[in-house]
């Protein structure tokens, strides 16, 4: 059954569309391929910077976590000047994008993990060593860090630093729902997915049972996903194709009892996506049997049931429940609530940076990744500092000549800038100025204070916190090597903008995430892509695109081959069902 299952998509595939699968067959294996080796040779060649001090003189950086951020600051780090220690639990680096792909056996665990170790050992520009600890405390007056062994959690120690990279991720948010904690399922770690894997056999295994009666069979086999996001559609995608593909065949008996349940509290699910792929998504889930439940927020979780709100009239249900994996997203972890009680950033949710991602008021300390959030500077805030650097000769008066000298620094220093005249259609920030003055000739317009205030007012509108996603954390993770390798020559030549409210130009160029598009993968060999320039893509073809990237995205040669050899071997024979 196996067997036709296969050889039929695969006919299907080339039947409808000859020449296109046969462009995207190629273009996984070896568009992938090629992605990777000019990711590992642009990372792996890039010339060391020779260090105008003596070797004894090393600065010590701390790197805490192995995760997105942590791991591509260490890959793209090759200045020899530095004395690295990587201080993390886990002592592997996890692809986890896949994660819902482990759950069902579509990929093995092993595959998607590198030990850090193997990261580090490639780095031969930089002296870097590995401590499978968890960092407790931070003291960022005496820079030093107070460290617990993860092998008995007795053994403390502490590190000194000068400086410390803060990448330790966040945990998953539960927001105080009672019960959560006790019953739910989480899906942030691999070791995360293998207990889903198991517990989902286990309960076809339980329903499988004689002396089990129908009504709590139904129940067994009620799987609930709290989340509408991109992990919890994909986790329900991947489950609907892991029933009906595998498990269907070798549970006869209980086919019919399963059911798939994804809560959202939102009026849809995916609602960071487009509207074309929230009503694709929502759509192919009512025809896969797939049952979408908007607007009900999870208020309780029980042992076998799951309380839900209405967020219409208030009105209170109650689910049956087998499993319940929950995916709404992240908290902040301990270390960090207690670090910004340290520095006086009690009151925000996440650690607070500025746009060169220092954490605000600690000069030697960096963070990135999902601990951490850019608090963008805004232009109203440095608006008299702006306008006083811009007028050359002190007249009052801003002319454009004088704003000509200025603009490229104000783009780069507030990106709210640029964005705000994109959704205004306005070719430059002239365009704006004429709008506020009402000059018919841009190189007449001569702004006071006032004037200048009230053109930029608007601007501000624009700022957007980044999301917490792999993509963003690795992007850090690359922009932060990147300053660390030309520490001492932009010391010397700074590159970044002007300072408004300072002297002279900052060291670097502040940090600008570029966003290369994201996957909702949606069961049933079918993806959603959104890429740039409202770019979207629905379908199989969507599909390959997906193999391809997560192909070249792995952290190795060695995690790439087993990708793909775990991705063919499903297809072959089927995901594996065993209890292991």
């Amino acid at each position: 059954m196996r067997s036709f299952t296969f050889y039929e998509r695969v006919s299907r595939a080339f039947n409808d569309y000859p020449s296109l699968s046969k462009f995207l067959v190629v273009f996984t294996v070896s568009g992938g391929g090629l992605v990777a080796y000019a990711e590992a040779n642009s990372t792996n060649g890039a010339p060391a910077i020779a260090s105008s001090e003596s070797e004894n003189v090393k600065k010590k950086v701390v790197v805490l976590g192995t995760g997105w951020a942590g791991t591509s600051f260490l890959k793209n780090l090759n200045n020899p000047t530095y004395d690295v220690q990587v201080i993390s639990p886990r002592n592997y680096f996890a692809f986890t994008p896949l994660l819902p792909s482990v759950t069902c056996g579509t990929v093995e665990p092993r595959s998607i993990v590198e030990p850090i170790r193997n990261i580090v050992r490639k780095q031969k520009h930089s002296d870097v060593q590995y401590c499978e600890a968890e960092c407790f405390k931070i003291d960022a007056e005496n820079k030093k860090i107070y460290c617990r062994s993860t092998q008995n959690g007795k053994d403390e120690f502490v590190v000194d630093f000068d400086y410390l990279i803060i990448s330790v991720g966040a945990r998953v948010n539960t927001f105080n729902t009672p019960g959560v904690e006790e019953h739910c399922h989480f899906l942030k770690e691999v070791e995360d997915a293998q207990r889903i894997r198991r517990t989902v056999i286990d309960c076809f295994e339980r329903a499988s049972l004689p002396n089990v009666s129908e009504e709590e069979r139904k129940r067994i086999l009620h799987f609930a996903i709290v989340g509408g996001g991109p992990t919890g559609v994909e986790f329900a995608a991947v489950l609907h194709d892991f029933v009906k593909e595998d498990l269907v065949t070798l549970y006869p008996r209980v086919k019919d009892q399963v059911k798939i349940t994804v809560l959202e509290a939102g009026d849809h699910i995916l609602n960071m996506f487009d509207k074309r792929i929230t009503t694709f998504a929502e759509d192919k889930f009512g025809r896969d049997g797939i049952d979408v439940k908007t607007g009900s927020m999870v208020v309780k979780v029980s042992e076998k049931e799951i309380s839900t709100k209405e967020m219409k009239n208030g009105q209170i249900s109650v689910l049956p429940y087998g499993m319940a994996v929950w995916s709404t997203g992240i908290g902040t972890r301990p270390i960090i609530v207690d670090f910004m009680k340290q520095i006086g950033q009690a009151n925000r949710r996440v650690l607070a940076t500025d746009e060169w991602l220092r954490v605000e008021g600690c000069d030697s300390i960096y963070a990135l990744g999902d601990c951490a959030t850019i608090n963008q500077r805004k232009v109203m805030e440095d608006i008299s500092a702006i306008f006083s650097k811009a007028d050359a000769d002190n007249s009052g008066t801003l002319t454009v000549k004088e704003f000509r000298e200025v603009i490229d620094d104000i783009c780069e220093r507030y990106p709210q800038v640029e964005l705000y005249l994109k959704k205004k259609q306005m070719s430059d920030i002239f365009d704006l100025l004429k709008e506020s003055k009402g000059d018919d000739t841009k190189e007449s317009i001569e702004l006071n204070i006032e004037e200048f205030k009230s053109a930029l007012s608007q601007v501000d509108s624009q700022m957007k916190n980044l999301p917490a996603t792999a993509q963003v954390a690795s992007q850090q993770g690359v922009y932060l090597a990147k300053c660390f390798n030309r520490m001492e020559e932009c010391e010397k030549n700074p590159e970044g903008p002007l300072r408004f409210r300072g002297t002279g130009r900052h060291r670097f160029r502040p940090f600008r995430y570029k966003h290369l598009g994201q996957f909702a993968p949606l069961g049933g060999e079918q993806t959603a892509a959104q890429l740039p320039g409202d770019w979207v893509s629905i379908g199989q073809s969507s599909q390959w695109l997906w193999y391809s990237v997560y192909t070249s995205k792995q952290v190795s040669w060695r995690n790439r081959v087993l990708v793909v050899t775990d991705w063919t071997r499903r297809f072959i024979f089927g995901r594996d069902s065993s209890r292991i």
